[in-house]
């Protein structure tokens, strides 16, 4: 039997990891479900004139971004967080399953699960009050009808390539921060990826100014945009794999 990874012994970890694990989720599942109803309901309800309504409706972009950063990082920070505590940290080390096998879970929990999760919740959510109004004002001007749409009707899903990575970069920062650190792991790992934001977009913004200080720009065309965009996106990646590997290693210096 490959002592690294095997399906069936992957599959038994996955059940197992939900029947505890599982519980946290669902309940900070059905707590986000709750605010983004709240959110819609009372920033919506009572539907008045519908040209005051595309304004309304302005609230869903601060509320997708912030409110979804909150809620993958809180799963990603508490799953590995028992590991803090001997009792059941020995229980976990314990479970017949590789190291490799752990990370994996972990991943498809906080990184897989998590991210689908919140986008199920949130579009039904948005669908649902779009329905709603627009069967409300049927009768109402049809150009204005046309202006109220789902969310990601709205938003171009394919606008910024790198976006698309950082629900995996932020899980894998917290996911690392459940390991790292023994208490308070969401805080330290707050705290931790504030003061790294600081630097390292000090560090990029003066190195920006100091490559272009003193040229002029030669043309203003988009190819430039989209070379800088998939740079940024190769740059996101390699920092979301590296760490990916922190993360295991530090996993694999618990079991030791």
């Amino acid at each position: 039997m490959n002592n690294t990874f095997n399906l069936n012994r992957f599959t038994l970890l996955l059940k197992r990891q939900w029947l505890e694990f599982g519980k946290i989720f669902l309940i900070t599942l059905l707590v986000a479900a709750g605010v983004i109803v709240a959110f819609y309901g009372l920033t919506l309800l009572p539907l008045e004139e519908l040209n005051y309504v595309p304004r309304r409706l302005a609230f869903r972009e601060p509320l997708f971004f912030i409110f979804g950063f909150l809620f993958i990082s809180i799963i990603a920070s508490a799953y590995f967080a028992h590991l803090g505590q001997k009792s059941k940290a020995i229980i976990d080390l314990l479970i017949p399953a590789s190291t490799f096998e752990k990370f994996l879970a972990g991943f498809f929990f906080t990184s897989i699960l998590s991210v689908l999760s919140f986008l199920l919740i949130f579009t039904i959510t948005d669908w649902a009050f779009i329905t709603y109004i627009k069967s409300y004002f049927k009768a109402g001007n049809l150009e204005e009808l046309g202006q109220i749409k789902t969310f990601f009707d709205k938003n171009e899903i394919n606008a910024f390539a790198p976006i698309y990575l950082m629900p995996f970069t932020v899980t894998s920062v917290f996911l690392l921060g459940s390991v790292y650190f023994n208490r308070f792991h969401y805080i330290k790992t707050a705290i931790s990826v504030m003061i790294f934001s600081g630097v390292w977009t000090y560090i990029v913004m003066n190195t920006v100014d100091w490559i272009l200080s003193g040229k002029a720009s030669i043309n203003s065309s988009n190819h430039g945009k989209s070379n800088m965009e998939w740079i940024l996106f190769a740059t996101i990646a390699i920092v979301t794999f590296i760490v990916w590997y922190i993360t295991f290693v530090r996993l694999k210096e618990k079991e030791v």
